[in-house]
Order: C-alpha cells, then sequence, then structure tokens
C-alpha cells in the first residue's frame, strides 16, 4: 500500500458509521488499514456494518450511545480504546436531516438539530482530546456540508448547525496544532445516501441532480475519499480546511 494513504496501526472512530456515508467513511478506512470503531443509535445497522468492516480483515468495536450524551462519549473513548487501542482518527459525521421553512421549525426539531451535530461534534471531540494531545497526534474530520457554505431556503436550521460545525474546525485547527492534532472538515454537497432519499424523495433528487454541473450527486465513497485524505499522511501539512465534493454546485452560476 502506498505509503501515502496507508492507515494501518491506526483506530479511527466514526459518529453515524451503521450505514450512508458513516458507512462507507468505515469501509475505506478499514480497506486502507485501520481498525475501526463504529456508533450508530441504529443497532442493526451498527451490526452490519461491523460485519463488513471484519470481512476487510480489521477489528471492530460497536457502540450505540447518542453523541449528545456527553459523560456517555467519554464512556464510550475509554472502553473502545480498552477493546482496540487509541483513538488517532475521529471523523464526526452523526446527522439528521429535515425541510422546513422557519414557521415551521418547531423547538423541538430544533434542539435535536443542534444536539446531533453541533453538541454532538463538540463532545465528541472533547472526550478523544486529552489521548490525542498526551499522545501529540490526531486526525479529527467534521462533516459539514455545502448548505453550511451556501445556505438553503428550507433548512435553516441545519445551515446554521452545518455552519457551526465549519467554526468548530478553525478554532479547534488552531487550539491543537501545537499538539500534531488536525482538523479538517468535509462539506458534501449532494450524495445518494439513505437520509435525502427518504426526506426529499427520487423526484426532487434527480431534478436537482439535472443543476450539478457533472450531472449527478454522489456515490457516498466519493466522499470517503477526501475523508481518507484528511486522515492520512498525505494531509499531513492540512489543518484548518474545508473540503467541498459537489460536482461543482458551487460554481453554478447565471
Amino acid at each position: 500500500m502506498d505509503k501515502s494513504t496507508n492507515l494501518e496501526g491506526k483506530i479511527a472512530w466514526i459518529t453515524g458509521s451503521g450505514r450512508g456515508m458513516g458507512r462507507a467513511h468505515a469501509e475505506l478506512l478499514a480497506a486502507r488499514g485501520a481498525d475501526i470503531v463504529i456508533h450508530d443509535v441504529l443497532k442493526e445497522d451498527a451490526a452490519a456494518a461491523a460485519d463488513a468492516v471484519r470481512a476487510l480483515g480489521r477489528r471492530v468495536a460497536v457502540f450505540h450511545d447518542s453523541v449528545s450524551d456527553a459523560p456517555a462519549m467519554v464512556r464510550l473513548v475509554a472502553e473502545a480504546e480498552k477493546q482496540l487501542g487509541p483513538i488517532d482518527i475521529l471523523v464526526n459525521n452523526a446527522g439528521i436531516g429535515h425541510h422546513a421553512t422557519v414557521e415551521e421549525i418547531d423547538e423541538e426539531i430544533f434542539q435535536r438539530m443542534f444536539d446531533i451535530h453541533v453538541r454532538g461534534t463538540f463532545f465528541c471531540t472533547q472526550a478523544v482530546i486529552p489521548g490525542m494531545k498526551q499522545r501529540r497526534f490526531g486526525r479529527i474530520i467534521n462533516i459539514s456540508s455545502i448548505w453550511g457554505m451556501t445556505g438553503h431556503s428550507t433548512a435553516s436550521h441545519y445551515c446554521a448547525a452545518k455552519t457551526a460545525v465549519q467554526g468548530f474546525t478553525k478554532a479547534w485547527a488552531k487550539e491543537f496544532a501545537s499538539y500534531n492534532i488536525l482538523v479538517n472538515t468535509v462539506c458534501p454537497g449532494g450524495v445518494l445516501t439513505e437520509m435525502p432519499i427518504k426526506v426529499q424523495g427520487w423526484e426532487k433528487i434527480r431534478i436537482k441532480e439535472k443543476l450539478v454541473p457533472v450531472g449527478r450527486w454522489a456515490a457516498p465513497e466519493e466522499i470517503s475519499y477526501a475523508v481518507a485524505y484528511f486522515a492520512s499522511p498525505s494531509g499531513d501539512f492540512v489543518t484548518g480546511q474545508s473540503i467541498s465534493p459537489n460536482g461543482g454546485e458551487t460554481i453554478v452560476g447565471f
């Protein structure tokens, strides 16, 4: 394996890794040599993802606690490191989608949006930082969204939460750089996973695909390549950055 992409001996914790992009991240990092902490509240999906990682010859630990439960994340890290070893890579991937106008967003969905994307990203990171500092090594990859860059007319709560994730990246990159802990963000455009298919439906997705310069949305693994870049030696001089694999959506003009 090319040493610039080799993750042999690394332990990667990926939140929301039971399906969709998270599972694709887990499988790609495992294929490149990492052992994986699968973490998803959906137990059956987490079990299937764990089986896929094992089939690649890698070790795996599985957890189901909510990322918004700060004490549980501390316990998760302790147990995961007992099973696999010190966590080197954290991919803050867990997320939810929801479309609504400002008038339609109630307090419950607003709170849930920020609990998972913002609170979850913060407390998962907080849980791994002491160990990463002690070992003077860490790679944190936050998953934001193209909508955290551009906004969207019917998802302001989602856009705000994803923009906050990019704020974490910039601040943490400065805070942790002296410890050799690098922090970056991946901001996907449209990705063909269960979540957008359920929220938007195929008809809307096909219409939106026509607006993308390359003519389609991404397969989940196409986002995982960006995650793997930030996690691997190829990205050892990169921190505080955002990359948006989006098929050219952000360059569309009139």
